[in-house]
């Protein structure tokens, strides 16, 4: 599922609002043993992230579909998408981390029908704890604060969705993203905050 890209930030009554990750877009397949990360291109990154392989891996399903993107944290928690190639020398970044958004599949049981809203809440109980799986950052349920915050932060945009659309393959309009026109691909916006560390995966 693709969110489409709008021009201006905008605030829609009930839509919520996540941050836009700079990062690798991939799915987390688990079945039994098996644990694939494949890129929209059907690369499998499991090899090239063994650590993160590895903490999807033991996650507390026997089988699930994860959707999400795999990003490098700077200091101040600005996904940085140029560092998954690999980091300057000398500067304090996170591990590769899984930003998960979305479940599809669940213990065998196809999700994709069911409301954003409770596929949220599945993913959240089935990543709670951990530390390398992380459900996407909510922002303010007020669209253009949402977008200010972004602003203020650093992060490349925002993607807006809306709670009652299932997962559908392709382009949609139930899913919007927008971005900072003046954003740089060394993964700094127009402004950044330093934020704790505790910070990271919470809105």
């Amino acid at each position: 599922m693709q969110a489409t890209q709008v021009a201006t930030p905008f605030h829609r009554p009930g839509w919520v609002y996540e941050e836009k990750v700079d990062g690798y877009r991939a799915v987390a397949i688990k079945s039994g043993e098996s644990l694939r990360l494949i890129s929209r291109t059907g690369v499998d990154y499991a090899r090239r992230f063994p650590e993160l392989a590895q903490a999807l891996a033991a996650l507390p399903a026997e089988a699930f579909i994860l959707d999400g993107e795999v990003a490098v944290y700077d200091q101040a928690l600005i996904s940085r998408f140029e560092w998954l190639r690999g980091r300057p020398k000398d500067v304090l970044a996170s591990a590769p981390i899984y930003m998960a958004f979305d479940l599809l599949e669940l213990g065998g049981k196809d999700m994709r029908g069911e409301p954003l809203w409770k596929r949220r809440k599945a993913l959240e109980k089935l990543i709670a704890g951990q530390r390398m799986v992380l459900p996407v950052r909510r922002l303010s349920s007020n669209g253009l604060k949402a977008w200010s915050q972004a602003l203020h932060r650093g992060y490349e945009g925002i993607v807006a969705k809306d709670p009652d659309s299932p997962y559908e393959a392709g382009r949609t309009l139930r899913w919007l993203k927008v971005k900072q026109p003046d954003y740089r691909k060394d993964g700094r916006g127009l402004y950044r905050e330093v934020m704790p560390e505790h910070e990271l995966g919470k809105p």
